[in-house]
């Protein structure tokens, strides 16, 4: 019964997701709602960017309605109504920062105001009594007290939703990076017999895997193609950083730390992408909040890789390598070495990223795809 309260969940979101995202890129071509190039931008043609408007509306009504059909055969999850605070407050704060996003995709918003709207949303999710009591013996560190990790919580959950923002730059990369983060924190939950908890996560995945096909596949000349957006990206990062909080919770003793280590496993590149862009521009005296070229996707397309979808299927194999490593290591040694570990082979990564754009300094400029033959005549 449990696969099939899950699989009516995966396949209920998918159908939806399937219907609207069309109606969604008439109604965008219908009132010129696009994503316009700029300087910053890997695309070249107008693109509708509101495609993480079916996100939120759809992962809510898929959980909604497999939950109440469950209750009506009388076949709901015994530990359901105990997670109802915390499914309240998680959507009261998804509706914030879905509302947000929205008006920064159609109007635009300061990140000043982006960012007390992601402190909201944060501490919703702690009210429901989410938020990180251990630090799984990283330094040496196990149990912390409220006043230590109610705030490294609300640290975390900004950290992680700007992580998946900060790193929807070219097609699929931030939907593909989110449905492997996905599918590793389900197997976590689905271990766990956190059913509902998994129920959202493969929800999730089910919106969002329609929409990766229309942003990797799809034609922009023919009106196919269609972004995220923040709407979107705000979204999936807001609930994957739940999801990671609760795999996070009262962790107190060695051998429970495997979870929380795999699942902040999951999200490693778009976290240590932000990570290292922020010491860049501030070792470059600009703002940090301000967006630049200078992300892992920009760096591999100035090192020689013409294709942006080449790009995507690089970065998604260097975090899936990431999550197999820790996945491998949680039960071996203390999490202080593989973090150790993983900015080591980081940092590797990026100093043979550096010696190819140093290497290609100078010779030819990228160019966009499908624009090759253009620019040769």
């Amino acid at each position: 019964m449990t696969y099939l309260f899950l699989l009516s969940g995966f396949i209920l979101a998918c159908a939806l997701s399937m219907i609207v995202l069309p109606n969604i890129l008439f109604v965008s071509h219908k009132k010129q709602l696009f994503d316009m190039p700029d300087a910053r931008k890997v695309h070249h043609t107008p693109v509708p960017r509101l495609g993480g408007l079916s996100f939120a509306p759809i992962i809510m009504v898929s959980i909604f309605s497999v939950l109440g059909a469950l209750l009506c055969l009388g076949y709901l999850p015994d530990d359901c109504l105990a997670y109802l605070p915390e499914y309240l407050f998680l959507f009261s704060g998804l509706i914030i920062l879905y509302l947000t996003g929205e008006a920064d995709d159609l109007v635009g918003v300061s990140y000043r105001y982006k960012f007390l709207v992601q402190i909201l949303a944060a501490i919703l999710i702690i009210l429901s009594g989410n938020w990180i009591h251990s630090f799984s013996g990283l330094f040496g560190i196990w149990d912390v007290p409220g006043w230590i990790g109610i705030p490294a919580t609300v640290f975390v959950i900004i950290f992680i939703t700007n992580s998946i923002n900060l790193i929807d730059g070219i097609d699929g990369l931030a939907s593909g990076l989110t449905i492997i983060s996905l599918v590793t924190l389900c197997a976590l939950l689905f271990h766990d017999s956190s059913f509902v908890h998994t129920l959202l996560g493969v929800a999730t995945i089910g919106v969002v895997v329609p929409f990766w096909f229309y942003n990797v596949f799809g034609n922009a000349h023919r009106g196919h193609k269609l972004f995220m957006g923040d709407t979107g990206s705000l979204t999936l990062g807001y609930i994957l950083s739940f999801l990671v909080i609760y795999l996070s919770y009262d962790v107190e003793t060695p051998g429970e730390s495997r979870p929380m280590i795999i699942a902040f496993s999951s999200l490693l590149v778009p976290m240590l992408d932000v990570i290292r862009v922020a010491f860049h521009r501030i070792r470059k005296g600009r703002n940090p909040f301000l967006p630049d070229r200078n992300h892992i996707h920009h760096k591999l397309l100035r090192a020689g890789m013409r294709k942006t979808r080449y790009v995507m299927l690089t970065i998604i194999c260097i975090d899936v390598l990431l999550i197999v490593l820790n996945t491998l290591l949680a039960t071996k040694i203390n999490v202080t070495f593989i973090i150790l570990i993983d900015v080591v082979l980081w940092t590797s990564i990026q100093l043979v990223i550096n010696y190819y754009i140093r290497k290609n300094h100078g010779g030819p400029s990228y160019v966009p795809e499908g624009t090759e033959k253009r620019s040769a005549e």
